[in-house]
């Protein structure tokens, strides 16, 4: 199955900036939330995204480069496996082609109505992951 790629545009504001004049690490999780989500909603189907929500399990953020105040920042987002209810996020925040830091993350599929896990089925997976036609 080959991921279809989600490029979420990050703008810096200047209450991410720290003491020290770059953006504040935990503002990355914010990023990683957005971008995430923002594919969630590019790529479900209208009926999906109204009845199921994603709750955040795990990032782990290596940092690489520090991002300032007027730098243009992407996030490239791409989905790398799901398992029963959790989906496996690999984001990396880019200044071009300079990576400022790489996100490994998962999430859990949730129900709207009942707040419980819910398996992502094949109907769902297949926006994201689609599969490839054998030849």
């Amino acid at each position: 199955m080959a991921a279809i790629p989600h490029i979420f545009p990050i703008k810096i504001l200047p209450d991410d900036i720290d003491f020290m004049g770059h953006v504040n690490n935990a503002r990355y999780l914010s990023w990683v939330q957005d971008a995430v989500l923002s594919h969630w909603h590019k790529l479900a189907p209208a009926e999906a995204v109204a009845a199921h929500a994603w709750v955040a399990l795990k990032h782990e953020i290596t940092y690489r480069k520090p991002a300032f105040l007027e730098d243009d920042v992407i996030a490239d987002v791409l989905l790398e496996r799901i398992q029963g209810a959790r989906a496996f996020y690999q984001t990396i925040v880019k200044r071009g082609e300079e990576v400022l830091a790489e996100i490994q993350s998962s999430w859990c599929f949730i129900d709207r109505e009942t707040l419980r896990p819910a398996r992502i089925g094949q109907e769902i997976a297949a926006f994201f992951l689609p599969v490839e036609p054998v030849v």
